[in-house]
């Protein structure tokens, strides 16, 4: 009975109308038109973006927000009684300026407008994998523009006020914009763009802050579109200008980034080689080529960046194209036919391998580095947090356990680098690796010291220290001989002072802790109690020493033996030899048993 219930087709019409009803509830504020005596009013950035933003488009999902634009239009139709003939035949409206009684009017045409840019870009998603949709998207944002036309002639009636007016100007010059821009017709592209970014400054300026951010937002959407077409035309610093973009907003899978890629496609035409530790790669694969080009850019942006935050989502950027160029790397070994012959005849010879390989090498480098500058960043932030005493009571206490862990990555990283093919025997870069290796060992160790100083683990600690003191000795060492690369590295010498400082403190604290001076004094004491005159050239810890009884020397003294008269002894007389006495000893009587019991009776005769 409860599936037949759910299944109804009442109820489910019940569903949809309350749907509607929450939709127009949320859209009151925003469908709010003022109408003051003869004058209309509508927002139209306001009632697009909050639309977007709650229908979809946050998560540039566009067949939603089409989806919603549609139902909104025929709410709309349905509430102005403005339909489109009936279910049997349809019968074109169109808004003219003689109907325009109603503020909804002109939303109407809005959404029709949204409806058809919303579904271009939905159109603009697919056709990365289906390049024939770009024909209709070319179409749907033509439609786009006609709306949008329309609705800047409807509010050039004298019945709405400026600021519609105004908003409307821009609102078409922005999809006409867009139109030209996916045509690349960059003349036309830059001037509907640049009347588009001057109205909407114009009204920025002449309301409040709060009112103002909502355009000032629209200004900096469409301001690397502009400088995109600036450098179609022919401005060679607009690239620069985009960088500086790029570097300002921190972000990364944006529309910044998709311009800056379109650029350099452009100019990875003109890149077949590269060059890497004494030999030359051929370069032939376009999406590394596209990688290669933006790297040094991408590291001066990096450079440039104050943020830490910032340096992190640059970071993540530019692993993740670095990425997808070892991935078309790997492809093209795999699809490569000669590939396994080659295999073969390298084998004989390992030191050598093929400039294919030797560029996944080149690129796996360039990975590795990458994600190691991004740890260390990673590593120093949390530095500066876990020396600050001042942190935030609502956030998670740091400990040294959190550094740790990024060491860990980075060492990993390390022991990946010796096993690139091709670079087995180049000494200057396993050296290079050595070092790096020493110096982040020695920082690991010392964060490990300092979670077992925070258990009062202080022998542990200690020789933790000493561990630190040998990697960075080491390190000083090496560094001698690879002056190149000390600049990308943490200073030791730092770390090495600090350690004696840690070492120190460390010591006292075993001494102070009260409970551990219980375990040294009894490890260190004496067993058989001897007293403090007998064992002054013996460090040992004797409490009793500072109480009444303190055992300083032995009282009463103890007796001392002393020498006695000496014992003397015949040593001779055992080998003596005497003379027999038999013949003068007397001879007894020999009665037997007989002469017994005579003797016994008193009958001996």
């Amino acid at each position: 009975a409860r599936t037949l219930v759910l299944h109804d087709p009442g109820v489910l019409q019940l569903r949809v109308i309350m749907a509607a009803f929450r939709e127009d509830a949320g859209e009151d504020k925003e469908n709010r038109a003022v109408e003051l005596g003869a004058t209309l009013s509508l927002e139209i950035l306001q009632i697009i973006k909050d639309s977007q933003q709650q229908h979809g488009l946050r998560h540039e999902d566009y067949q939603r927000y089409r989806g919603y634009c549609s139902r909104r239009l025929r709410r709309l139709r349905k509430a102005l009684g403005f339909k489109m003939g009936n279910r049997h035949k349809f019968i074109g409206k169109k808004v003219t300026v003689e109907i325009l009684s109603d503020s909804r009017y002109l939303l109407l045409v809005l959404m029709d407008a949204e409806r058809a840019w919303s579904y271009a870009m939905q159109l603009k998603q697919e056709a990365n994998t289906e390049p024939r949709k770009r024909f209709h998207l070319f179409s749907r944002l033509r439609k786009a523009v006609k709306h949008a036309e329309e609705l800047e002639h409807l509010c050039d009636s004298n019945c709405v006020d400026a600021k519609t007016k105004l908003e409307a100007q821009a609102y078409t010059a922005y999809l006409k914009g867009m139109l030209s821009f996916e045509l690349q017709e960059w003349k036309g592209a830059m001037e509907a763009l640049h009347k588009c970014k001057t109205i909407y400054e114009k009204l920025a300026s002449a309301f409040t802050d709060e009112q103002a951010v909502l355009y000032r937002q629209r200004v900096e959407e469409i301001s690397p579109n502009i400088r995109y077409c600036d450098y179609n035309i022919g401005d060679q610093t607009a690239i620069k200008e985009l960088i500086q973009m790029r570097m300002k907003s921190g972000e990364s899978g944006g529309l910044l980034d998709t311009l800056l890629t379109q650029t350099r496609a452009k100019h990875a035409a003109s890149m077949s080689e590269v060059k890497w530790r004494g030999r030359v790669i051929p370069v032939k694969i376009d999406k590394v080529r596209i990688f290669l080009l933006g790297l040094a850019d991408n590291e001066a942006a990096i450079a440039q960046t104050t943020t830490d935050e910032a340096k992190e989502r640059l970071y993540e950027s530019l692993l993740s194209e670095c990425r997808d160029a070892i991935q078309a790397v790997r492809e093209e070994l795999r699809i490569d036919p000669t590939q396994k012959q080659r295999e073969r005849s390298l084998e004989l010879d390992p030191g050598k391998v093929s400039g294919l390989q030797y560029l996944h090498s080149y690129l796996t480098y360039i990975k590795l580095s990458t994600a190691i500058k991004r740890n260390v960043i990673m590593a120093e932030a949390l530095q500066k947090q876990l020396n600050d005493p001042t942190q935030d009571d609502g956030k998670r206490v740091l400990r040294p356990q959190d550094l740790i862990r990024l060491y860990d990555i980075i060492l990993q990283n390390l022991s990946e680098l010796p096993q690139l093919s091709g670079l087995e025997d180049d000494k200057d870069f396993q050296a290079e690796v050595e070092l790096k290796t020493s110096v982040y060992k020695a920082y690991r160790c010392f964060f490990i010291a300092q979670s077992y100083v925070l258990v009062k683990k202080w022998s542990e600690a200690l020789v933790l220290y000493e561990r630190v003191l040998i990697y960075t000795s080491e390190a000083q060492t090496q560094t001698a001989k690879l002056t190149s690369i000390l600049q990308d590295l943490p200073d030791v010498k730092e770390l090495a002072a600090r350690v004696n400082a840690e070492k120190y403190s460390v010591q006292a604290s075993a001494i102070l802790d009260t409970e551990d001076v219980g375990e040294m004094a009894s490890q260190l004491q004496v067993k058989d109690e001897k007293p403090l005159r007998e064992c002054l050239d013996v460090f040992c810890i004797n409490p009793s020493l500072v109480t009444k009884h303190a055992n300083l020397v032995c009282f009463p003294p103890e007796f001392q033996p002393i020498p006695c008269k000496p014992l003397f002894f015949d040593l001779a007389l055992n080998h003596a030899a005497f003379p027999p006495l038999e013949d003068k000893v007397e001879q007894k009587g020999r009665g037997g048993l007989t002469g017994y019991i005579k003797g016994f009776f008193g009958f001996r005769g």
